[in-house]
């Protein structure tokens, strides 16, 4: 009998592990269940189509349902798992009752946190999620007058830049002291308020959110530091998992709520396996876990659990986490960690930093690269690093959490070789510029 595997979830981490079980296992059956209308597009591309970057969302779905269908993949739309039964070897499925499976692989991804305040049943309260209302909401954006973006999270980033570019009175309130807080050291950020700044944002850091306020409908949005008319709100708070069934079954969760797993993308319960924003994986300079991570890494993740679900042999390993983003036209990015979460971990670090180009200096459109690296005390392996600047970020942060992963060491860093070409490489590598930078202040 053909080996059966049920997957709950069809976003990145579902299909990608759907896929990869039919390659493993090409006579073997795999049914994913998801409560939307569709799978596997890009929530990510959402922002920017809404600040008229990316001219159509039909832009961001992968493949067609007849594709997926030709590939042998059983995608069950608009319909949802309501319990998981690991024992019998069945998930529970409104409408339909128990489905057996062979193996599961558990890709429910995450929920926005609560804002914990009054109002939140109000409408024009969006959540960035499903691609089908976020068409719906596009064209609401056109008669929205002004929003409120709640928490300069990624998300929050990318919304207030699309909204500004909307031509719409734009508003973040965050309670802590600057965007991407979490994330990026305040000097990293600091362009990017700039940036808004100079396109009309109004940003009130360091605020409490108290509530939304309206007859129905937002009109309001209530702060500790007084309130902003607006009638739309962007709900970008930190991204949880949604781990209701997986702790409903029993399965072994970690302190971020997300499921446990080991390299195989295996759970506490054999023959079930989990990926993407529902799980926990650990960093690798820390050993810390760590969730709610990027599209790839659901992707990724959901590639090994299917191969291992299917019978094939492949592993996941500690992350590193380059992160890249876009506010305008400049670029922000890094890996693993910065300053302000170094010290907030109590890790001891050792900085180097340097102001770069991305060009030659005499090269048309040559923009300025900051590079800060963290480094391990004694060893001076690299450990984290943080950028800013016109172009060439999202290359850089690959290249550094490649790094920190191998153990390359500033004296690596301050010496190597890189790419001299006018139009997409300057004389002086910022990368080296900033271990250089790291050497001579461990020298004084």
């Amino acid at each position: 009998m053909a080996l059966r595997t049920v997957v709950v979830g069809g976003g990145a981490a579902g299909i990608g592990a759907a896929g990869a079980f039919k390659g493993a296992q090409p006579g073997g059956e795999v049914v994913v269940f998801t409560e939307f209308e569709d799978a596997a597009y890009s929530p990510c591309g959402i922002p920017y189509v809404h600040g008229r970057e990316i001219p159509s969302f039909e832009a961001l779905f992968l493949a067609t349902k007849e594709q997926y269908a030709e590939q042998g993949i059983d995608i069950r739309y608009e319909t949802a798992v309501t319990s998981l039964d690991l024992g019998a070897r069945t998930v529970q499925v409104a409408g339909q009752g128990a489905v057996p499976f062979d193996r599961l692989i558990v890709a429910t991804g995450f929920d926005y946190a609560d804002p914990g305040v009054p109002g939140t049943d109000l409408q024009g309260l969006y959540y960035v999620k499903n691609i089908r209302r976020a068409m719906e909401w596009d064209k609401v954006l056109d008669s929205v007058k002004a929003a409120v973006v709640v928490e300069a999270t990624p998300l929050g980033l990318e919304m207030v830049t699309a909204l500004a570019h909307r031509g719409i009175e734009t508003h973040v309130v965050d309670h802590r002291p600057w965007a991407l807080s979490d994330l990026a050291d305040p000097d990293i950020v600091e362009p990017v308020h700039q940036a808004w700044a100079d396109a009309g944002v109004m940003m009130h850091f360091g605020v409490e959110l108290k509530g939304f306020v309206g007859d129905g409908a937002l009109r309001v949005v209530e702060t500790s530091d007084g309130t902003i008319d607006a009638d739309l709100a962007v709900i970008c708070t930190k991204k949880v998992p949604n781990n209701a069934l997986a702790r409903a079954a029993g399965l072994k969760l970690g302190p971020t709520g997300g499921v446990i797993v080991d390299n195989r993308m295996a759970t506490s319960v054999d023959g079930v396996f989990a990926a993407g924003d529902c799980t926990e994986i650990p960093l690798g300079v820390t050993n810390v876990g760590v969730q709610g991570l990027t599209g790839s890494h659901a992707y990724a993740q959901g590639k090994v659990a299917g191969t291992n679900a299917g019978g094939g042999r492949r592993t996941y390993q500690p992350v590193y986490i380059p992160w890249g983003m876009v506010a305008g036209d400049l670029m922000i990015g890094g890996v693993a960690f910065g300053e302000t979460a170094a010290e907030a971990l109590g890790i001891p670090y050792v900085m180097g930093q340097a102001d770069g180009i991305s060009r030659a200096r005499y090269f048309p459109g040559v923009r300025k690269v900051r590079v800060k690296l963290l480094a391990e005390p004694g060893s001076l392996r690299l450990i984290g690093a943080q950028m800013a600047g016109g172009e060439g970020i999202k290359e850089r942060a690959d290249f550094l959490a490649m790094a920190v992963k191998t153990g390359i060491t500033l004296e690596d860093l301050a010496f190597m070789e890189n790419v001299y070409s006018p139009p997409i490489g300057a004389l002086n590598e910022p990368i080296a510029l900033a271990a250089q930078n790291a050497l001579g202040r461990l020298a004084t």
